[in-house]
């Protein structure tokens, strides 16, 4: 838990240089938002031109 002080919000440089990266657990990144290829970019600029 965090030793906040009243008016501020930042952790204090103990916690920060005390934190133990051991203790977090692995996390699978999925990506959601794909962005399109530049072949799928073009096709549908071809099919735009043709309509």
């Amino acid at each position: 838990i965090l030793n906040l002080t009243k008016m501020d919000n930042k952790p204090s440089m103990e916690e920060v240089t005390g934190f133990d990266k051991t203790k977090l657990k692995k996390a699978e990144t999925i990506e959601k938002n794909n962005l399109p290829t530049k072949e799928v970019i073009d096709e549908e600029k071809k099919l735009k031109e043709k309509s």
